[in-house]
C-alpha cells in the first residue's frame, strides 16, 4: 500500500492545564533534538536527493542552470569554511585571545561577504510579473511565502514563482537568508529549542501582521517551508498574543517539510472546545456574533481620531468550521523527508496524542510516501505538478530532410541545454512567460489522485479531527445532503456551576443530533450508515445513502466511497486560480474595511 497517503486530522486540543514540552528546558530539548536527528540519519541523503526528475525545469533548485550553479558553488564555499572553523571551536583554548579574535574577525568578513553574495540585499521577493498578475477576484487576498534553510535570493525567486504558476496569484517570498548551510542548522537549533526570535523572524512577523491589517485584504495566505516552519510557528505565536482573534480569521497556513516542534492554534470560544473534546469526530461549525454598544449617545462622543464621523455601533459575525482560531492549518511531508521525520513527522507520530504531555502540533498532515526536501523539485513538483506546453521551440531539431547520424539527437540536446544553460533568455520554451508551463496539472496528479489511509490509532481517533470535520474544513460545506442545525446558545466564559447547569442538557441534545450550537452533519444510527470507518493502513471509506457534496469516488456496487487526497485538501482548491467556497466569515471580513 505503498502508493496511499497517510492522513492525520487536526490534533482537537485540551483543557489540561500542564506546561507544553516545546517549553521545558532549552538545555533538555537541545538534547532531544540531537538525540532524535541521529535517529533519523538514514534519511539525510534526502535533503539533496534525488536528482531526477527535474519536473519544473529551471524553477527546480538543482537543475544546471547559471543561476542554481552559482548557489550551489557558493554554499560549497561557505561549506568548506563553516566546517573547519566549527571544528577548531574546542582548540581556541590553546591559541592567544587576540590570535582567536583576529582569526574570527576575518573569517566573520570573508562569510558574511559570500552571504552577500548568495542573499543580495532585498527582504521581500515579489514573485515575476510575466508568471501571473493579479486578478480582480483575487485583489482581495496576500499570498506570502516565508522559505527554509540555505536558499539565497535565486531560489527564494524561483519558489514564488512556482507558487503563483501554481495558484495563479501573486506571490510575496519573506527572505530567510541564508548562512550556508551548517550555520543554518545551528540557528535552527537555538530558535526551536531557545524559543530565539532571529532578526528574520522579527520582520517576518511585522510583515505578516502589517498585512492582516490591511481593511482591503479578506485572506492572508501564509505559506512555509522547511525552517520557515519553526520561524511561521513563532510568527503565530506572537499573533495569537497581541492580535485581534477575529482579524485571524483572514489566516490560513499550509506547510512543506516543516521543522517546527509545535503549532498552537488555539479555540475561539470555551463552548466549542467543550464540543470538540466531548465529539470530536462530529462536523461542526462554530457562529459567534460580537457588537459593540456605546453607553453615551452618539452625538455626545469625542470625534474619532481617524477623522470619520461616528457611527452607529459595529457588529461582526464569524464562523469556523474547527472552533479555532486560525481556521485553516494544513501541513505536506515526505515519509523520507529527513527535515519532516526531525519536525512535524516527529511530533505527529511518535508522540501519544492521548497523553496530555504529548507536543501540540495543530494542523491536519498528509504524508505522501515519498523523498527529498527541496520545496520546488520534491514538494511542488511531486504534490502540485506543472502541464509542460508542447510548443515546437522547446525542442528543436533539424530539418527531415538533411541527413541524421544515430547520435545527432543527443549532440543537439546538449547544445540546447548548454545554450540555455549560458543563454537562457535566448530560449524559447512557450508557455506562461516562457516558462515552459501552461499552469497546474489538474488531471493526472497522482498525488492528489491517492487514496488516504489513516495515519493514527483507533486509540487516537478521539483525540484528533474527523474525516467529516476536515471535509468541512477544506470544502466549507458539509459532506452530506442531510444537515440539521441545533443552537445552543453561547455561555462562554462557562463557569462550572453553568456547566453543572447546561451539562444534562447539552449531552441529551447531543444525543439527539449529535451537535451543540453549531451546523452538524448528521448520523443514522441504524448499521452507522452515515459513519466514517477509520481502520489503520486501510483506505478511509464511508458508507453513503445519500451524498450530494464532494469531489468523491463512489463506489457504486458496494455504496462505499473513498476518500482522496484532492478531497481533504484545502490548498488543492486554490490551484490555477480556483477559490474555495465563500463563507460568512468572508464576508464579515469584507466588512471590516469600513472600520
Amino acid at each position: 500500500m505503498s502508493h496511499q497517503t497517510k492522513f492525520y486530522g487536526s490534533q482537537v486540543g485540551s483543557k489540561v492545564v500542564i506546561p507544553h514540552s516545546y517549553t521545558n528546558s532549552p538545555l533538555g530539548l537541545l538534547r532531544q533534538d540531537i538525540a532524535s536527528a541521529f535517529g533519523f540519519w538514514k534519511f539525510l541523503p534526502f535533503i539533496v536527493f534525488p536528482f531526477r526528475p527535474q519536473s519544473s525545469g529551471p524553477l527546480c533548485e538543482l537543475y544546471p542552470s547559471a543561476s542554481n550553479l552559482w548557489s550551489m558553488f557558493l554554499h560549497f564555499i561557505l561549506f568548506i569554511m563553516q566546517l573547519p572553523f566549527i571544528l577548531s571551536v574546542p582548540f581556541w583554548i590553546f591559541f592567544p585571545v587576540w590570535s582567536v579574535l583576529g582569526v574570527v574577525v576575518v573569517f566573520g568578513l570573508v562569510n558574511q561577504g559570500v552571504c552577500y553574495l548568495l542573499n543580495g540585499s532585498q527582504m521581500r521577493y515579489p514573485s515575476n510579473p510575466k508568471f501571473v498578475e493579479k486578478k480582480k477576484e483575487h485583489e482581495h487576498e496576500q499570498w506570502i511565502f516565508l522559505n527554509g534553510v540555505a536558499v539565497g535570493k535565486h531560489w527564494l525567486q524561483s519558489n514564488v514563482d512556482r507558487l503563483a504558476l501554481t495558484f495563479g496569484r501573486p506571490v510575496i517570498g519573506v527572505h530567510n537568508k541564508t548562512n550556508g548551510i551548517l550555520f543554518d542548522v545551528l540557528q535552527c537549533l537555538i530558535q526551536r529549542n531557545f524559543n530565539y526570535a532571529t532578526q528574520d523572524i522579527r520582520d517576518c512577523y511585522s510583515i505578516v501582521k502589517e498585512t492582516l491589517y490591511k481593511p482591503s485584504l479578506t485572506k492572508v495566505v501564509f505559506i512555509l517551508h522547511s525552517q520557515g516552519g519553526i520561524e511561521g510557528g513563532m510568527i503565530i505565536d506572537w499573533l495569537l498574543q497581541e492580535v485581534p482573534q477575529d482579524l485571524l480569521s483572514k489566516l490560513e497556513v499550509y506547510t512543506f517539510g516543516n521543522a517546527a516542534n509545535h503549532f498552537n492554534n488555539p479555540h475561539l470560544h470555551l463552548l466549542s472546545q467543550y464540543a470538540s473534546l466531548t465529539h470530536p469526530t462530529v462536523p461542526a461549525t462554530t457562529r459567534s456574533l460580537t457588537s459593540v454598544h456605546y453607553h453615551d449617545p452618539l452625538d455626545s462622543l469625542p470625534p474619532p481620531k481617524n477623522g470619520e464621523p461616528n457611527g452607529h455601533p459595529r457588529t461582526m459575525r464569524t464562523e469556523s468550521s474547527s472552533g479555532k482560531t486560525i481556521r485553516y492549518i494544513e501541513h505536506y511531508a515526505h515519509t523520507s523527508d529527513f527535515v519532516a521525520r526531525w519536525g512535524v513527522l516527529h511530533f505527529t507520530c511518535n508522540f501519544d496524542v492521548t497523553d496530555h504531555r504529548s507536543p501540540r502540533f495543530m494542523g491536519r498532515v498528509f504524508e505522501r510516501p515519498g523523498q527529498g526536501h527541496q520545496f520546488n523539485q520534491h514538494y511542488l513538483d511531486n504534490m502540485f505538478p506543472l502541464e509542460p506546453a508542447h510548443s515546437s521551440s522547446s525542442s528543436p531539431s533539424p530539418p527531415s530532410s538533411s541527413p541524421r547520424l544515430p547520435h545527432q539527437n543527443w549532440i543537439l540536446r546538449w547544445i540546447m541545454r548548454i545554450k540555455e544553460i549560458l543563454f537562457p533568455w535566448k530560449v524559447g520554451k512557450g508557455g506562461v512567460g516562457g516558462s515552459g508551463f501552461l499552469r497546474a496539472k489538474e488531471e493526472g496528479n497522482a498525488f492528489m489522485e491517492s487514496a488516504l489511509a489513516l495515519g493514527h490509532s483507533d486509540e487516537q481517533a478521539d483525540e484528533r479531527e474527523g474525516v467529516e470535520i476536515s471535509y468541512l474544513g477544506a470544502h466549507g460545506e458539509p459532506l452530506g445532503k442531510r444537515e440539521k442545525e441545533v443552537l445552543v446558545r453561547d455561555m462562554s466564559p462557562i463557569s462550572p456551576h453553568t456547566m453543572r447547569k447546561f451539562g444534562r442538557r447539552v449531552e441529551e441534545e447531543f444525543e439527539t443530533a449529535r451537535g451543540l450550537g453549531f451546523t452538524n452533519g448528521t448520523s443514522d444510527r441504524k448499521g452507522e450508515q452515515n459513519g466514517v470507518e477509520f481502520q489503520v493502513g486501510e483506505v478511509i471509506e464511508r458508507t453513503e445513502e445519500d451524498v450530494g457534496f464532494g469531489d468523491v469516488e463512489e463506489k457504486k456496487e458496494e455504496g462505499k466511497m473513498e476518500f482522496k487526497v484532492k478531497d481533504l485538501s484545502r490548498l488543492w482548491l486554490y490551484v490555477n486560480g480556483g477559490s474555495p467556497k465563500l463563507d460568512e466569515v468572508d464576508v464579515g471580513i469584507a466588512r471590516m474595511a469600513t472600520i
